[in-house]
């Protein structure tokens, strides 16, 4: 008959519906990641390209307007109609305010011979401006372009006899009559002074940028090395025959940075992926144990009812042969009001371990410590049990080292330890037939443990059985909660999973700790449980030492850990 899915199983099985969706999305998020890199990249270098391209665009209009703004200070000087006070007007502030220009002339354009009516000149070579003045009629003059606006400012780049010549002209009107105004720049004053000061920020990297002629020799600055990051752009309207040269970077610093960077999306998209993947594993991980602690939690709440329901039957059934009076004489009378008072400890001991444990897993256990011997408790709890072995046919040994100290203990949650420990010893005993119980110094015997330093002073307690054994793999998860050995369940031994976890809480409660030993003999057979307890200095006037880490004093839970427990944890 087919079995509908429980609650949890149903809440589960949309959840794992979702992993391979969560991987898909890390897949598909990593591709579009690689993808959104290499556009990055493409779009990195044509932001590299662009602000190059607009910065050479900046340094060419800025030289541009520098030079028309000379020019416009040049017409502010010449008035054609009092040609003959140019040079008292200019020449006084021309090395300040036009620091380019050599020399202003002024031509008559109604006449064909195109004769020089005005001329001022800051230099100090009157042959060179006669030979300019000569050059300017004879070869530059042709060059002009007089088509559309004669009065608009206009300039004229060119090369004579390998020299590089700039001259800025316009035309005026007076009284009908047509004059050319004419200023001469200075080329090399240009490259200089001008240039190197008005590119002195990007000139601090010497292969970054330079000026080259019309046919592609260097006028100013370095060699730059080539590369698709490299732009030029021509000055507009002044020396137009020149071409300012700019790269942001070199090609290879340029390489090494974009591979720089891409190998770092890359490695920033690789770890992205790996935190998602280990996100997904931990989730997986985290479902996987509370699937599992589910069931540990499902044969935990088994374990108690078939616990729970075993000792009632029994005081059910025996209490009615007593209330029925069907009890054949005395001794068998005597015989079922002791099984009814065995079963009844038994179901108590296992109320109380369950409440224990429902403590501890709130967090609400504490203790109630106090300078007391180990030795004493663990007697307590033999003579406890010893009936019960007798009963059981189980021979109880109990050996306790001479010299022992004292140790700030809890007695009632001790000895809760104790019992636990000895009802599980008791279960596998029956095959052996022995329990020895044995209080001793871990790293020392007996009185020599006052020569030992405090961080080594111990008192273990040791209780051992003959049973089947636990297997290595199964002794790192014994004394997790609702954990039953594998041999418990083959054998169908009662427990509820949790005794070993209140002991191991007990222990590390007293700042010690629980282990287990397994096997003890060559054939594979035996364990041996051991709680071992920090010891106090053996000077008994000595003031109570503090409670122990995490410990806090509670008067009602310490007496709820009375003892007499159920264990059955293995």
């Amino acid at each position: 008959m087919d079995l509908l899915p429980s609650a949890g199983q149903r809440h589960r099985v949309p959840y794992f519906a979702l992993v391979p969706a969560i991987v898909v999305a890390v897949l598909v998020l990593g591709g579009i990641a690689l993808r959104t890199t290499l556009q990055i990249e493409k779009a990195r270098q044509q932001t590299v390209f662009d602000a190059t391209l607009t910065l050479a665009d900046e340094r060419v209009d800025r030289l541009d307007k520098l030079i028309i703004a000379q020019d416009n200070v040049v017409a502010a000087h010449v008035d054609v109609a009092n040609l003959s006070v140019i040079a008292r007007r200019w020449l006084p502030t021309a090395a300040r305010e036009t620091p380019t220009v050599r020399a202003i002339l002024v031509l008559d354009m109604d006449h064909g011979a195109h004769d020089v009516l005005a001329f001022a000149s800051r230099g100090a070579s009157g042959r060179e401006d006669d030979a300019f003045r000569k050059l300017l009629l004879a070869r530059l003059l042709p060059q002009m372009n007089f088509a559309g606006d004669t009065a608009e400012l206009r300039h004229l780049h060119h090369v004579i006899d390998q020299q590089s010549l700039l001259v800025s002209y316009w035309q005026r009107e007076h009284q009908g009559r047509k004059f050319l105004v004419v200023a001469w720049h200075e080329v090399p004053r240009l490259v200089h002074e001008v240039m190197p000061r008005l590119f002195r920020d990007l000139d601090r990297d010497k292969s970054r940028m330079n000026v080259i002629d019309e046919e592609g020799r260097i006028v100013f600055g370095p060699p730059i090395i080539g590369g698709e990051f490299t732009v030029g752009r021509p000055f507009p309207t002044t020396l137009y025959n020149w071409r300012l040269q700019m790269a942001l970077t070199t090609a290879e610093e340029l390489g090494q940075k974009v591979e720089r960077q891409r190998l770092m999306e890359i490695l920033m998209v690789g770890f992205s992926a790996v935190v998602a993947l280990a996100g997904l594993a931990i989730v997986v991980l985290a479902s996987v144990n509370e699937r599992r602690l589910a069931a540990l939690k499902s044969d935990f709440v088994a374990n108690v009812s078939h616990e729970l329901k075993t000792p009632l039957s029994l005081v059910r059934m025996f209490g009615e042969l007593l209330l029925g009076d069907r009890v054949p004489n005395d001794e068998k009378r005597r015989q079922y009001l002791q099984i009814i008072v065995s079963e009844s400890e038994r179901l108590t001991a296992l109320i109380e371990n369950v409440l224990d444990f429902a403590r501890v897993e709130r967090g609400k256990a504490a203790y109630e410590f106090a300078r007391g011997s180990v030795a004493d408790v663990v007697t307590r709890a033999v003579d406890m049990y010893r009936y019960r072995a007798e009963r059981e046919q189980v021979t109880v040994e109990l050996t306790i080292a001479e010299g022992l100290p004292e140790a700030l203990i809890d007695a009632r949650a001790l000895e809760l330890a104790i019992v636990n420990l000895l009802d599980n010893a008791l279960k596998y005993a029956k095959d052996g037939g022995r329990v020895e119980v044995a209080v001793e110094a871990e790293g020392g015997g007996g009185g020599r443990l006052f020569a030992l330093s405090r961080a080594a002073a111990r008192v273990a307690i040791r209780v051992s059985d003959r049973g089947p054994g636990i297997e290595p793999a199964e002794q790192k998860h014994i004394f997790e909660r609702f954990v039953r050995g594998r041999r418990a369940s083959e054998r169908q031994v009662r427990g509820s999973g949790i005794g070993l976890a209140l002991v191991k809480h007990i222990a590390e409660s007293h700042g010690g700790a629980a282990r287990v030993e397994s096997p003890l003999t060559e054939d594979g057979r035996g364990s041996a449980f051991i709680v071992s307890l920090p010891a106090l200095p053996p000077d008994r006037d000595a003031p109570e030492l503090a409670p122990p880490a995490g410990a806090q004093p509670d008067p009602a839970s310490a007496g709820a850990e009375r003892a007499q427990a159920e264990g059955g944890a293995t």
